[in-house]
């Protein structure tokens, strides 16, 4: 089994990528719109400058061969949300071209190019069946990214996506908590047909669009039927796929070069640009670096880069041992309090403290309290009594239970007994974080 993606996701630009309409989402209908987005007679585009710029950083995340100069094609194809009847892309000579991507630094998936284009309008279909249009999207840029059929199953899609876009908005400084939708094109071909489903919204209906569809492509060679090539649509309330139409050729949609945008002469643009690590390069680096297990690494960029940072300070003044214990221990559990509750904090307070305890001016359990008190803004006394009473239950269980050391030992998941029978015993008093930490530290304070 094959998987090809091609993935569209939208930069975030304040503008629109040929006229000054905004981006920002409306619930007002054709509100955002202008003679240049909606293609009429007479009216001029000029590309947005942060397109070429986002586009150009996409490319080097992806490794691609950035070319040296890039023009644009329109797109001939008839369809009522896209009001001019083309599409203004890139054909012959897109932003970049042969990339690879690492899935979880080993599997390299092969990026076959990446180009800016822009998003048509919205249709929506009533209940009486009347469609409507809404061109608030029209013009909206986009970075569409295809891959080779290098993916193995649709969970390996999935998981490429997440990471990707996860990268991809680290890269582009998008919050987690703005809603940022990606669109799909999944192509996929059990046996030597190849079929694309169309138009899949986000990575976890990516994943049960090939499965759908890989189960429909196995059911039809089994039943020694013809797969044709074509494009058909997801249905997650039946969970299938759904014919659309045959599919079509690249020939067949008439590009011609854009006579109203010129040719772009990128490579000092693409030279003056500097990205910044990735997440997954982060983690990678991390793991080899401080010579720590993957999965700390991991965990420790998935919560924050900030936290990661943070940890390679530890390590570099006081050792990675220190920042293992502390940084990885309790300051990781209590890092979403410390973010939400104020945002001005230093982390720099925290370094001090755990200096103070490099130092030996405080104990074991000073440093504790002293991270969670700062980091919480709840009075030592008070954290003291909550970390004290967690702690004893802890350690009473494992008095009770020794063999759990020895098993941890060998495999770190024999906590899981520990941090269930605390959650069990006490109700949420404890967040999961706090728990996980205090066991492992209490565990391994016994080898």
């Amino acid at each position: 089994m094959k998987i090809g993606l091609e993935c569209h996701v939208q930069l975030p630009t304040k503008s629109k990528m040929f006229c000054s309409c905004p981006t920002e989402d409306t619930e007002i209908p054709n509100s955002h719109v202008c003679p240049t987005c909606l293609g009429m007679p007479g009216s001029r585009p000029v590309l947005n400058r942060d397109v070429l710029k986002y586009g150009i950083m996409i490319a080097k995340m992806l490794n691609c061969e950035i070319n040296e100069t890039t023009w644009f094609a329109r797109k001939t194809y008839f369809y009522p949300d896209m009001s001019k009847s083309v599409q203004i892309t890139q054909y012959d000579n897109p932003i970049g071209e042969r990339g690879v991507y690492y899935l979880n630094g080993k599997k390299p998936i092969r990026i076959t190019r990446i180009h800016i284009e822009e998003d048509p309008g919205k249709t929506k279909r009533t209940a009486d069946l009347t469609s409507l249009i809404d061109y608030n999207r029209s013009g909206i840029p986009l970075a569409e990214i295809v891959t080779e059929p290098d993916i193995a199953t649709p969970a390996e899609a999935r998981e490429f996506l997440t990471q990707m876009i996860g990268d991809i908005k680290h890269l582009l400084d998008i919050p987690n908590e703005l809603e940022w939708t990606v669109k799909c094109d999944c192509n996929i071909s059990v046996g030597v047909e190849r079929v694309e489903v169309k138009n899949v919204n986000g990575m976890k209906h990516a994943e049960k669009a090939l499965h759908a569809e890989m189960i429909r492509q196995i059911a039809m060679i089994k039943a020694k039927k013809k797969i044709l090539r074509e494009t058909r649509r997801y249905d997650p309330e039946r969970d299938v796929t759904i014919g659309v139409r045959v599919k079509e050729f690249e020939d067949q949609y008439g590009y011609i070069d854009e006579p109203d945008l010129g040719i772009y002469h990128i490579k000092d643009l693409s030279d003056s640009i500097v990205i910044k690590e990735s997440p997954q390069n982060m983690t990678l680096r991390l793991a080899d670096q401080y010579k720590i297990d993957a999965k700390m690494a991991k965990q420790l960029v998935s919560t924050s880069v900030e936290l990661a940072k943070l940890f390679e300070k530890v390590s570099r003044d006081l050792g990675t041992p220190n920042a293992v214990k502390w940084v990885a221990g309790p300051v990781s559990a209590n890092w979403r309090v410390f973010e939400e509750r104020d945002p001005t904090l230093d982390s720099e307070k925290i370094v001090e403290i755990i200096k103070g305890f490099n130092d030996g001016k405080i104990t074991d359990t000073q440093c504790t309290i002293e991270i969670k008190s700062f980091m919480t803004g709840v009075d030592a006394a008070a954290v003291q009594g909550d970390s004290a009473g967690l702690d004893s239950m802890i350690e009473k269980f494992l008095d009770e239970n020794p063999k759990i050391v020895a098993d941890y030992q060998k495999n770190d998941k024999a906590a899981n007994q520990v941090i269930g029978f605390v959650m069990k015993q006490t109700g949420g008093r404890y967040s999961s974080a706090e728990v996980v930490e205090a066991a492992k530290r209490l565990i391994e304070a016994r080898f």
